[in-house]
């Protein structure tokens, strides 16, 4: 019974984040407590699940499918900070939030494309492969993506950014792996909640950053609207195109197609709040998260339909 909730949990993830969302805008009061420490520490029980659900076999898989790996991987750190910048200078933004959409282009891949790609019918362990990967990677290849493009703008603190990614990412995820090696049997029984527990966690990071966030989204003239869902947009659809065009296999560019367009937005969040004064820089996190999670039910409906096969032409 318990097993039906949570997988029932994590496949309405979308309208989990939507309803706790809502209620964060509509009534931020409730929500709006949930903020400094709690974002950090739910934002590291989330990579905990993720350290608990790796596999040596995900490591493995990087030597016996290194192609969509790297393909996935490279494609996310290029689409979505190209992306990121471009649309922040297009809409001419202001720098709050411009650099907030650039800080969440940077992150990794987030452990939503994993619900996302089960719900599409695609790549479950080459999803969960490339969050990990991009995950691991992020830990300088974040940092290092911010300091190239808003170091242009502001003086940033990059070993700082450094410092903070490394908590945030390697030390949760690391002291997951270490939990399952040492106490194999309670990880595996406790592996189901942690999915729910990432989602009420996301669901709540967002919410807390709109309704903090309420009278400068309700203020603004919208262009950071266009900006995160032309991102997002951006990545599916790029992120598809070439996955298809270098592996010419419909999965497998869906699957890379999820992971490029969905990014680790609770990770901009808490970099955004943790080395920014302004706390609207926080704001096209939650958007991001926000955006990404419903294009990719949209995306998973349409995907789980059967590709039909090209026509061979000599």
């Amino acid at each position: 019974m318990i097993t039906k909730i949570s997988k029932l949990i994590v496949t309405a993830f979308p309208a989990v984040l939507l309803f706790i969302s809502a209620i964060g805008f509509v009534f931020p009061e409730k929500i709006i407590w949930f903020k400094g420490p709690w974002i950090t520490y739910s934002l590291g029980a989330i990579m905990l699940g993720m350290g608990l659900t790796l596999e040596a076999e995900d490591f493995i898989r990087i030597l016996k499918q290194p192609k969509p790996i790297l393909i996935g991987t490279v494609l996310q750190y290029t689409i979505m900070p190209i992306l990121g910048f471009s649309l922040g200078y297009m809409f001419q933004l202001p720098e709050s939030f411009a650099v907030g959409l650039i800080l969440v282009s940077c992150c990794p891949g987030g452990t939503a494309s994993n619900v996302i790609t089960f719900l599409s019918k695609a790549d479950v362990p080459l999803s969960v492969t490339l969050t990990s990967v991009s995950t691991i990677l992020g830990i300088m290849m974040t940092p290092f993506l911010i300091a190239v493009l808003i170091g242009s703008r502001l003086e940033i603190d990059r070993w700082g950014l450094v410092l903070t990614t490394f908590q945030v990412i390697l030390v949760p995820v690391g002291l997951g792996l270490f939990l399952k090696s040492i106490f194999p049997k309670l990880t595996k029984e406790i592996q189901d909640f942690f999915p729910v527990l990432s989602v009420l966690l996301i669901a709540m990071i967002v919410a807390s950053i709109i309704a903090s966030g309420k009278d400068t989204i309700l203020n603004s003239d919208f262009r950071i609207f266009f900006a995160v869902i032309l991102l997002h947009l951006g990545g599916f659809g790029l992120g598809g195109i070439f996955s298809w065009y270098l592996t010419k296999d419909a999965k497998t560019a869906k699957t890379i197609s999820i992971e490029v367009g969905m990014q680790n937005s609770g990770l901009g969040a808490v970099l955004a709040r943790t080395h920014f004064l302004d706390p609207n820089t926080a704001i096209p996190s939650a958007l991001s998260s926000l955006t990404h999670s419903l294009l990719g039910s949209l995306f998973a409906t349409y995907f789980r339909r059967e590709p039909k096969k090209p026509a061979i032409v000599d």
